[in-house]
């Protein structure tokens, strides 16, 4: 099929849009907590209303693109993310932010099942690997600006500059006690303008491909009798929650302990996680190409535990780069632990790829434990928790044992004359 360029670059507009919505809750927690004088406990219910929306949709999303087409599933995902985040800012409450966030993450779920089909079948097969990588850069650079987004808002309407771009117009929308709130109604007018351009936008069609589709209730069953289904399943448990458990809770430690700026420095270090885990994607996508990928997953995931050591018993200079670099060595594992979960299975690679999707679902649990402990001990302690998701995920360099290994370049090989 020939290449679609507009439609490339409709699909990496939504993967930048995903990620706009998806990773500001960290950036967002330290306020949202104050506006509504939350507990660690509570506070943590937010990234759980989000992420068990992956939990729940993942799997009927891929049921319903096969019956629907990826345009009408596209429009109806955009249509859910508005309807969340006008229901918020509407009647900004605690109990209806948790109504919100999951509405929205049911959208943001579904639209991860259609994108990367149709980037397949509008970039061409034999750029799709290209595309995939330029796609999740562009994500990167998403969970980056919106941290900085929100301090921008937050930080103009508390302080009244009214004559900045945005901040007047906000000033007079939201409550004065929230000036975070600002983030969700630029959210709304972004997704809205998304429906409408989706709406218009002539799509190719899609046929799936047999590791794209949803699968049969007999092809799960089968699965789910496979130990390392269940195991991989974790690993994706375990690294979301490690993800989010990291910048979900990073501004708020830094604030408590070290009294730095949540709308500012504590925005600012969320960005750098998630831009840093954006330069570590190129380093480690290099390093799979030298190593085999299970050693590449073991060194980053003990690096990855010094520097979440050091963000929480390092001083305050230490600790705001220690949490952000943090984000250089965690952006191996999601690629890794999909590529060694989905070789080690020989068939229904769809109805597995559903399975670990559900797994995003760690990003909601694990935050709950976080908080819980928390409210019990101390956020410090709470935070250690991480520890033990690192330790799972440290224990798949050690057990994996994919049917396929990575190809790496073999430098002893000698090019014939």
């Amino acid at each position: 099929m020939k290449r679609n360029y507009f439609i490339v670059g409709l699909i990496l507009l939504v993967f930048f849009v995903i990620s706009f919505l998806t990773n500001i809750l960290g950036a967002l927690n330290p306020a949202v907590t104050k506006s509504f004088a939350l507990s660690n406990t509570m506070v943590s219910f937010l990234p759980l209303a989000f992420f068990i929306a992956y939990g729940v949709m993942s799997i009927p999303a891929g049921f319903m693109v096969e019956k629907w087409g990826g345009k009408r599933m596209m429009v109806l995902a955009f249509m859910l993310a508005f309807v969340g985040a006008m229901l918020f800012v509407l009647f900004p409450s605690f109990n209806v932010f948790l109504i919100s966030l999951f509405t929205i993450g049911a959208g943001m779920a579904a639209l991860q099942v259609v994108i990367n089909p149709l980037l397949r079948v509008s970039g061409g097969e034999a750029n799709f690997a290209f595309n995939s990588v330029v796609a999740q850069l562009i994500f990167g650079l998403a969970s980056f600006l919106s941290p900085l987004m929100f301090s921008y808002l937050a930080i103009n309407i508390e302080q009244g500059n009214v004559d900045k771009p945005f901040i007047g117009l906000m000033t007079g929308l939201v409550p004065e006690s929230m000036p975070w709130l600002s983030v969700y109604w630029v959210f709304a007018l972004i997704v809205l303008i998304m429906v409408v351009v989706i709406a218009v936008t002539k799509f190719p069609a899609i046929t799936l491909q047999d590791d794209e589709k949803a699968g049969s209730k007999a092809s799960y069953l089968e699965l789910f009798k496979n130990k390392y289904v269940i195991l991989y399943f974790l690993g994706i448990f375990a690294y979301v929650g490690t993800e989010q458990g990291i910048s979900f809770w990073m501004s708020g430690f830094l604030s408590e302990y070290h009294g730095i700026d949540p709308s500012s420095a504590g925005a600012k270090a969320v960005a750098n996680f998630w831009g840093l885990m954006t330069v570590g994607a190129v380093f480690g996508l290099i390093a799979m190409k030298l190593f085999d990928s299970k050693k590449v997953l073991r060194w980053f995931t003990l690096a990855s535990m010094v520097s979440v050591l050091a963000g929480l018993f390092g001083g305050a200079g230490v600790a705001i780069w220690a949490f952000s670099i943090s984000g250089f060595f965690l952006s191996v594992m999601y690629p890794s632990i999909v590529s060694l979960g989905l070789n080690s299975v020989e068939k229904h690679h769809g109805s597995f790829a559903g399975i670990l999707m559900t797994g995003i679902a760690g990003g909601a649990v694990v935050q709950l434990l976080i908080g819980g402990l928390s409210d019990i001990f101390t956020l410090k302690i709470g935070m250690m928790f991480i520890f033990v998701t690192l330790g799972y995920i440290l224990s798949i360099s050690f057990w994996a044992k994919p049917l396929i290994s990575n190809k790496t370049i073999d430098f002893g090989k000698k090019s014939e004359a």
